[in-house]
Parts: structure tokens; sequence; C-alpha cells
């Protein structure tokens, strides 16, 4: 036999599942079975084992089989692959939220002075620049195949109002001068500010901005602001329009008297709100008191100051509602909801629509690309017919992309329209009867006041635990 045939019987060789490392074994205990490291090398070379192997390894059990037999030995190891790092936007300037609010006083009012807090930039001045995505790096298998690496994946400027970008598209400025902004979907805008020194009333009429309004008296009844950028009131707003693609910020409060509303595709800080309707894309924060008015938060209703009082109307949120006082002794009726998310329910259904539109719009691509190259393949492509092949090519692979964002978007969508262990109603003082608390789909009644509670749900009901 020859010592390659007796290799065959007494040794065996694994690859490990991803190819990066392979062990040897010993499958009889023979101390008469004896060879050398180049004829070792030889057999896992026989077995497609070609790539890292330990030669000092291979010599060590040659010298000494014996001291092997009962063990597994790695005598080849491959190089693994090293996946690229995403790309990112690099800001010249702080992007969080926090950044340009005016500092909050627990008496409710806003210090206005802090406007330096703004992102001012002037005509031609860097926002923003692109770091490209790194190309990963292949690694090598043991059997000295190529084993493939993800590349970073590749972000891009999403453009808003008054930017430009440079020729190699890597890089943002202002068109203008004013305040960097992000809007909706995280576009970047440089928004002017527009002041009224006054009252918004006949004087001024209504106001339709593409910037940050700021209005240092009272916005009255009847009239309407709305702004792309922030809306912000010195004074108190009465039963008016106001809509912001961004926060709206109300030193004075909101008395509306049953009309109007005010919008916020962020942020709604007031001091109070009373008969009003509020809606705020992300967050409500009320340092007063919060009576007999719809609000709406996709996110969150604070109304925790001095006094934190919420009583009578109906107050919905999308993770918690937090009051220093809910209801009052005359058992006003009071709802408050969590785990609801109508903004989030309806961008669903829109995606859904979008997604279905595509396929369909996809599948015929498809079918006029199939005919395309078919025309292609017999040499009777003409120079139009190849222009529209290139074009749909192109299309196809945009809505591809497209249809995998808005895939991604549904998914996160739906987990948090599942996700109600999170929602919460917090009492830091007292709760009354007469308030309803609702959480998803269930609901309790409050009959008797108590104090320092959070309300949760938990195995298919709304539970009542001391406030931590």
């Amino acid at each position: 036999m020859s010592n390659l045939a007796a290799m065959e019987t007494n040794i065996g060789i694994e690859l490990a599942p991803d190819q990066l490392s392979a062990i040897l074994h010993f499958n009889k205990a023979d101390e008469a079975f004896a060879f050398t490291a180049e004829e070792l090398e030889q057999f896992l070379k026989s077995h497609g084992v070609v790539f890292g192997i330990h030669n000092d390894v291979l010599a060590s059990i040659a010298l000494n089989p014996k001291h092997y037999f009962y063990g597994q030995t790695v005598i080849a190891t491959g190089n693994p692959p090293l996946d690229g790092k995403d790309g990112f936007i690099h800001y010249a300037f702080n992007m969080e939220e926090e950044s340009l609010k005016p500092a909050l006083l627990e008496d409710g009012t806003v210090d206005y002075k802090e406007v330096i807090q703004l992102k001012n930039v002037i005509k031609g001045q860097l926002i923003a620049e692109l770091v490209p995505a790194e190309e990963g790096h292949p690694g090598t298998a043991v059997t000295g195949e190529k084993l493939n690496a993800k590349h970073g994946k590749t972000v891009r400027f999403k453009v808003g109002k008054n930017v430009v970008l440079n020729p190699e598209q890597n890089a943002m400025y202002a068109a203008i001068d004013g305040m960097i902004a992000k809007t909706d979907k995280d576009k970047i805008n440089v928004f002017p500010v527009f002041e009224v020194n006054g009252d918004v009333d006949y004087n001024i009429g209504n106001i339709d901005f593409v910037g940050t309004v700021v209005i240092r008296g009272n916005v009255l009844t009847g009239f309407r602001v709305k702004a792309a950028g922030d809306i912000r009131v010195v004074g108190g707003v009465e039963g008016a329009e106001l809509e912001a693609d961004g926060s709206i910020e109300i030193t004075g409060g909101i008395l509306a008297g049953n009309k109007g509303f005010v919008k916020a595709g962020k942020t709604v800080r007031s001091s109070f709100i009373q008969d009003g309707n509020v809606l705020a894309g992300e967050d409500i924060v009320v340092t007063q008191s919060i009576m007999h008015s719809q609000v709406r938060a996709a996110q969150s209703i604070v109304c925790s100051g001095a006094k934190g009082l919420l009583v009578g109307g109906i107050a919905q949120a999308g993770d918690k509602v937090t009051a220093r006082t809910i209801g009052n002794t005359m058992s006003t009726a009071t709802a408050i909801e969590v785990g609801v998310h109508p903004a989030l329910r309806a961008e669903l259904n829109e995606l859904r629509s979008q997604l279905k539109e595509m396929s369909e719009s996809l599948d015929k691509m498809d079918k006029a690309l199939t005919l395309l190259d078919q025309l292609a393949a017999a040499g009777q492509l003409s120079p139009d017919k190849l222009a529209l092949r290139v074009k749909l090519n192109a299309t196809k692979r945009q809505v591809l992309d497209e249809q995998n964002v808005g895939g991604e978007r549904i998914l996160a969508i739906e987990k948090m329209l599942e996700d109600t262990g999170r929602a919460k109603v917090e009492v830091i003082n007292t709760v009354y009867g007469g308030t309803k608390i609702v959480i998803g789909r269930y609901t309790r009644f409050v009959k008797d006041p108590v104090q320092r509670v959070c309300f949760r749900y938990s195995e298919g009901d709304i539970n009542m635990a001391p406030l931590v």
C-alpha cells in the first residue's frame, strides 16, 4: 500500500462550513504509521486544502503522530472577508434638535434670547460633506477560493430648499443667508427667518412662509400662519391656524375657543392649551395645563410642570402620556389613549399602495425588456430601441432601489405598530374618576382617585402599578 493510500485510511480532513479552516484527525491509532511533513502537505492538497497551511503544525504531526491521535488539529486557516464600512454624512454643524430649542423655564415661558442657538449660515458656506462608503476586502478560503465581502452602503444627500451641491455631488452649501433646518424625511434646508414685531392681525394678515416665523405678539382668531420651518410665538394663540413642518413654540399659551388648530411636523411646546386642537409629529410639551382639548402626538404628551393638569377632552400619543394630575374631583370625562399611531398607519397604507404600483410597473418593464432582448439577440435592435432598452434598465434599477427602501420602511412601521409594550400613562400626583385609559385595543375606566401610578398593557389587560 502506498503512503498516500495509507493516509486515506488513517487520516481524515474536514473543512469548516465557512471554509476558513481545515481540521485533521486520525481515524485510528496506528503507532506503526509514519509519514513526512511533505507527504502530509501533498495529502492536504489532494483534499483541496491549498491555502493558509500551517507547515509548523504539519512538521510537528509528522514528528510525533501519536501525540495527535485522539484530538482534532487545525492545520490550515483562511483569511476572512472584511466588509466595507457604510458611507455617512458629516455635518459642519450639530444637527441635534435640542441645539435649536430655546431654553424652557419652569414657569412655562421660553427664553427667546437664546436664538443664537440657531444654525446660521451665510451664502456659500459649507453645510455637509459625504464620506464615501468603503469597499469590502475579499477573503480566501483554505481551498484557495475567493470569499466575497459586502461593500458599504452609499448614502446620498436629501436636498431641501436653498442648498446646492458641488459638481462632484459630495458637498452641500448654503444658497442663501439663513438658518439650517431639517424637515420631514430629513431633508436639509436653509431657511431665512421672518419676524413679526407685534400681533398677527388685520395689519399683518395671513402668513405663508418658506422659512421660520417668529411672532413677537399674539396670533388672533381667524388668522393663519404657515411655515416650512418653525413657528415661535412670544405671545398667545387664539382660535387661529398654525402649521409648521418643523416645531411650534408658544410662550403665552393657546386659548382657542374650539376654533382653528396648531399642527407641527415635529414638537409643539406651550405653557397651556385650553379648548384647542393640537397635533404634533413628535411630542407635545405643556408646562401648566391641557384643558378640554384634542391633543395628538406621534410620540409623547408631557404635562408635568408645577400645575401639570390634564382634564377634559382627549389626549392621544404613540408612546406615552405623562401628567401631574389627570381629571378632577368633578369626574370630568377625560380620555387618554396611548399606542395610537394614526400618522404611521396612514404612511403604511400609502407605502403599500406605492409598492403595488411599483410591482406592476416592474412587470411591464420586464416584459418590454424581454422583447427588446429578443430583438437584440436577432440583431434587429434599431438605435431608438437600443436607447429605450438602456433607459428601461436604468429606470428598473431605480424602481428596485425604491422598492427595497419602501419594504424596509414597511417592516419598521409594522414593528412599531405592534409594539404596545412600551406604551404607558404616567400620573405623577393623582388620576381622578371619570378618566378613560386606552392602550392599543384595550380600555380601562378609573372609578376612584389614585395617586402616583403608571398604566401599562400586560397579558391582555391594562395594569396599574405604583409610579417609580
